[in-house]
């Protein structure tokens, strides 16, 4: 009978052991479940904007023409400008000619008399 009940403190220390090892395995399937529980969510992503293309390119087209109509315009200025500045200059010159031919009549003027 003692090799009976050798048999069974055997198994039941067998039994202890297997139970410790199923003990340790249920703590790291449980620790194994919460850090999967607590792994952050992935960020919702944002839905993907429709751009107004369309839009763009007319602002596009909009700011080339006001573009265009701004360089002419100041062409335009600069070219009212050369122009002012050569009549300027025929001015002074016949000024300066008027000038000279009345100094001249006068002085003819002041001989005769």
């Amino acid at each position: 009978m003692s090799e009976a009940l050798d048999k069974a403190e055997a198994a039941a220390r067998e039994a202890a052991q297997d139970t410790d090892v199923l003990r340790i395995v249920a703590a790291v399937l449980a620790t194994q479940q919460a850090a999967q529980q607590q792994d952050p969510a992935p960020a919702a992503q944002q839905p993907i904007k429709a751009h107004p293309w369309g839009t763009y390119a007319a602002a596009g087209c909009f700011g080339l023409l006001a573009l265009v109509l701004v360089v002419v315009l100041v062409m335009f200025v600069v070219f009212g400008l050369t122009i002012l500045a050569a009549v300027l200059g025929l001015v002074v010159v016949a000024l300066t000619i008027c000038v000279l031919v009345l100094r001249g009549m006068w002085r003819d003027y002041q001989k005769g008399h």
